[in-house]
């Protein structure tokens, strides 16, 4: 088997809205397949209100446990959009406006007609020497400082934020994974699908019930980062499946 390259990730979505249920986070979802599929592995994610101690109590946590922390919302042009000023004061450096963002916000309201006001000038506020996330879909730029990439909270923007960055990334060896569907319920295959797993301690094995109304089944899903290691699993759970099939058929 080759070796395998790991690289963790974590996400922080960030807000009172999210907590309270007005928001149906779609950010999560969104970044775990695409994190998936380019070989990162998304390992936690927290939610935390608007309250700066709590961003950077979780900030400094991630990003000191795994190799990516993604935040999402908090940088809008409101009051309790504090994300910047939170994500400044974790990494011990001061909230700036910064120039090029200035610069880049003032012209696109300026094309539009619009007034730059103070509000919207808060959307150019991030931790002095961090670096631009472009943002093609509404000009106010994420930033990344350190191993923290901070995007906003609108599934869309965050969406193309994540697509500007993803191919900049380290990634690592992608997970591989195969599904066996399985005719008997998990109390059926519980002690033969340990045992499994215990034989193949490269993969992770997963089981996932099915009820169509009259009867149990199970989807088992394999997931290893080797094409061999994965199909010497699925074979042992084949076998499992057939072996449960001959006990039932002769009694």
């Amino acid at each position: 088997m080759t070796s395998a390259t790991i690289v963790t990730a974590a996400m922080l979505a960030i807000g009172d809205e999210l907590l309270s249920g007005r928001t149906k986070d779609k950010n999560i979802g969104h970044l775990a397949d695409m994190l998936t599929m380019v070989g990162i592995d998304l390992r936690e994610v927290r939610i935390v209100a608007d309250e700066e101690q709590a961003i950077v109590e979780a900030v400094n946590a991630l990003r000191s446990r795994y190799d990516y922390v993604f935040t999402s919302g908090g940088i809008g042009p409101t009051h309790d959009d504090i994300t910047a000023d939170a994500i400044s004061k974790a990494f011990g450096v001061e909230c700036i406006h910064d120039p090029n963002a200035m610069e880049l916000l003032g012209a696109m309201y300026a094309r539009r007609g619009m007034e730059f006001t103070d509000a919207r000038k808060r959307m150019a506020r991030m931790p002095i020497g961090a670096r631009h996330i472009p943002n093609p879909v509404s000009t106010a730029p994420g930033f990344a400082i350190g191993n923290v990439y901070v995007m906003a909270g609108v599934p869309q923007v965050f969406q193309a934020m994540l697509d500007s960055l993803l191919p900049n990334l380290t990634t690592g060896t992608p997970v591989l994974s195969r599904t066996v569907r399985s005719p008997y319920g998990e109390g059926d295959i519980g002690a033969p699908l340990a045992e499994v797993q215990k034989n193949h301690p490269d993969t992770s094995i997963g089981s996932y019930p099915k009820f169509d109304g009259r009867s149990f089944s199970t989807d088992i899903v394999i997931r290893a980062r080797d094409a061999g290691v994965l199909a010497a699993a699925e074979a042992d759970v084949a076998a499992m499946i057939e072996a449960i099939s001959r006990s039932r058929q002769s009694t």
